[in-house]
This record gives structure tokens, C-alpha cells and sequence, in this order.
């Protein structure tokens, strides 16, 4: 019979090393990221003032989702269905301009 310390060494020598283990985080197939809308769950949104926008494109530089929709060099609007409500956009949006506050997520 064997206690507890025993069976985790036991257990230890089974595992891989790190450079056994896959890579993670690789996209094999790029129509998977369309179909797997990850926006759902977050709990506020920027929220885009077009008025007030000047174009300046920092947000769509940090925006770590590609949420945001340029079209002609101009944003024309946040793409929802993968924006997750990190507020990086607004966080960057110029202080003087706030073209993009973050608000509470409607559900």
C-alpha cells in the first residue's frame, strides 16, 4: 500500500515535459474564428460617438480583437459579435476627443 507522496511521484514521472506538449493558441482553421462569436459575454461596451471621432485609428491599433470596422481609412463602427468589452479602445480614444466610453452591457 502506497500513501499519497507516493502515488504524486508516481504520477509526476507520467507527465510530459514542456517541450513535449503541443504548441497552444495555433489557428488551424481561420473559418473557425468567424463562427466562434466570442462578444456574448462581456460585460460593458465601447460605445462609438462618430461625431466626435477624428479618425486618428488608435483604437483599431490596440484593439486585441479586430473588433473595430474601418472602411476607406475611416472606422465606421465596432464589430459586437467579438468585441469583448475590454475598454482598450476607449482607454487610448485621445483624452480631449472620448469619441469611445465604455457603457454597461445591455442585455
Amino acid at each position: 500500500m502506497t500513501d499519497g507522496r507516493q502515488r504524486g511521484r508516481t504520477d509526476m514521472a507520467k507527465l510530459k515535459s514542456w517541450k513535449e506538449l503541443p504548441c497552444g493558441a495555433i489557428i488551424d482553421d481561420p473559418k473557425a474564428v468567424l463562427e466562434n462569436k466570442t462578444g456574448a459575454w462581456r460585460s460593458q461596451r465601447p460605445c462609438w460617438n462618430a461625431e466626435k471621432c477624428i479618425n486618428c485609428l488608435t483604437c483599431w491599433i490596440y484593439c486585441p480583437d479586430a473588433s473595430i470596422v474601418i472602411k476607406d481609412g475611416k472606422m465606421t463602427g465596432i464589430n459586437y459579435d467579438y468585441c469583448k468589452g475590454c475598454g482598450i479602445c476607449a482607454k487610448v480614444c485621445p483624452t480631449k476627443v472620448q469619441a469611445i466610453v465604455m457603457e454597461e452591457e445591455r442585455k
